[in-house]
């Protein structure tokens, strides 16, 4: 078959710039590994910038969102049983974000696909990307047995860390960054209420937790435990109590417990791939860049690689304006290294670093001596809180040059 734009991922990345570029009359086909009951199930975060929301306008996928999201004006930071709250719309002149999950995003956008009549063609085996390079790449994969082939003229590949189109880029071609940290996150999803209107995220000598939500009857949590913790070596009692002990007395005082839907452990990285962009192949999202979900950037930085790139194949495709294409991965890369240095910053400032200094000999002392100096001005300045509004809100997405 033959399209303008293949893309590589069917989730919330791949099926946004599909549904953007067909409001532009830009054909597009969905290749997508599993199932699409598969990528509903995935449990992921639910956090959204206002430039995703207005991209989601945009898109006309937002109606069940601005009904059954919540919007968040601010953000609690907390050390040990001391809150600071940061308010987001004062402190940036009216940013606020969004809580709605990402699951949902995913299942509106996936309406809006089936209404379109655009192809996605789920459960593809053993997915090739050809002639990236040349004027007439190509897709080809199994699906039921048979082969098949997508001849495009622009392939997006919006499939993941693990996908294939990153690594269809010469080794030679590309260059990578990359931080692995010492802990992960063990995430606990339970149809309990909230236990706060807004997120907590809280600093104890225990270590990491977060007080997270989905809606006002889903509530997300998570702890920092070391990378040799298995989920199944967590029962939900053992969960809730080790979470009470490392968020505010009066907030656990009052938490709902209840059996988790879901519960697992999230290794953390920072990581990015330079270029973005190869020939005609474009990386959107997880597939060049993954961030630490301290800062609640993963699902907002692979937005707005989408905005940039939904431009930039509007321009080419309805213009003939091919000098679009040297713009995407500059404008996108510095968004992804401006929330990498973000997220970055709010793990080191919010985590326990005991067993990688023990590895490594460093003082303890002496580091969380400069942790507490600087989260502690930070949160106590005026300065400080902006700064961390600012980023968490995110910066106003980037337009191409003329």
């Amino acid at each position: 078959m033959n399209t303008q734009v293949a893309i590589i991922g069917g989730g919330p990345s791949g099926l946004l710039l599909g549904q953007l570029l067909h409001k532009q009359g830009i054909e597009n086909v969905i290749v997508e590994r599993v199932s699409g009951d598969y990528v509903l199930g995935r449990i992921r975060a639910g956090i959204l910038e206002q430039g995703l929301v207005d991209l989601l306008h945009e898109a006309g996928v937002a109606d069940r969102m601005m009904k059954e999201g919540h919007v968040h004006d601010g953000v609690e930071l907390t050390i040990d049983d001391e809150r600071f709250r940061i308010d987001l719309k004062a402190l940036t002149g009216g940013a606020t974000v969004m809580c709605y999950g990402q699951t949902e995003v995913t299942r509106d956008l996936m309406e809006a696909r089936r209404a379109s009549g655009q192809l996605t063609c789920y459960e593809a085996e053993n997915t090739e990307l050809h002639d990236v390079k040349s004027d007439q790449p190509y897709v080809t994969f199994m699906q039921n047995g048979e082969p098949v082939r997508i001849n495009a003229q622009y392939i997006a590949g919006c499939d993941g860390f693990h996908g294939v189109s990153r690594k269809t880029i010469p080794e030679d071609s590309r260059k990578e960054f990359e931080r692995v940290y010492p802990f992960g996150w063990l995430g606990l999803l339970a149809d309990t209420p909230p236990c706060n209107d807004e997120l907590i995220y809280a600093k104890t000598q225990r270590g990491f937790a977060l007080a997270s939500q989905r809606s006002p009857t889903r509530s997300r949590y998570y702890i920092q435990v070391p990378l040799t913790d298995k989920a199944e070596d967590w029962s939900d009692d053992a969960f809730w109590a080790e979470l009470k002990k490392r968020l505010p007395a009066d907030v656990a005082a009052k938490m709902v417990t209840g059996p988790s839907i879901e519960k697992s452990i999230a290794p953390l990285r920072s990581f990015v791939c330079e270029p973005m962009q190869y020939g005609n192949l474009f990386l959107v999202g997880d597939a060049a860049h993954i961030v630490p979900p301290t800062g609640a950037k993963g699902l907002n930085l692979a937005a707005s690689d989408v905005a940039t790139l939904y431009k930039v194949l509007t321009r080419v495709l309805k213009e003939g304006d091919r000098s679009a294409i040297e713009q995407y991965s500059p404008i996108c890369l510095r968004r992804v290294w401006n929330g990498e240095r973000f997220s970055w910053w709010m793990t080191n400032m919010m985590h326990n670093f005991d067993e990688e200094l023990a590895k490594d000999g460093s003082d303890r002392e002496t580091h969380e001596r400069f942790m507490d100096s600087e989260i502690h001005y930070y949160l106590t300045s005026e300065a400080g809180k902006k700064v961390i509004a600012e980023q968490y809100v995110g910066l106003p997405y980037e337009d191409l040059a003329q």
